[in-house]
């Protein structure tokens, strides 16, 4: 299948520059537009200013980690529904559950391959969009 998400705004939130980068170099092959942000802090604003149609959130940050900042866009009415998938190199199954319990709509361990990441995104994007 060839992916053509033209138009989906995408927001990778990590501390780790290579995943920021390599998420990004990723996303823009298939035509997303992609935001960055280092820690939560910096990505609540820049979530306010760009309406991102699918957010990935490492759990690792420093100052507001993943699990504060998935709570915080959840119960924001303008942001609950947008899906937010949380990022860990720790596939335990306390941390799974920590993140359904602050609302995260799924979870993809780390390091995670192209695929793994493109298939995250088309269950969240509409047929005809593809």
């Amino acid at each position: 299948m060839d992916d053509n998400f033209e138009n989906l705004k995408i927001m990778v939130i990590d501390d780790s520059k290579t995943i920021r980068r390599t998420a990004e170099t990723l996303l823009k092959k298939v035509g997303c537009e992609v935001i960055t942000a280092t820690d939560g802090f910096d990505a609540l604003a820049k979530i306010a200013d760009s309406h991102p149609d699918i957010i990935f959130v490492d759990i690792m940050m420093p100052r507001l980690d993943g699990y504060q900042t998935c709570a915080l866009i959840k119960n924001n009415s303008d942001f609950r529904k947008t899906p937010v998938i949380m990022l860990s190199s720790k596939d335990g199954l306390f941390d799974k559950a920590k993140g359904r319990i602050v609302g995260s709509d799924q979870y993809l361990t780390k390091p995670f391959s192209k695929d793994e990441l493109l298939n995250t995104i088309r269950q969240y994007v509409p047929q005809a969009e593809q």
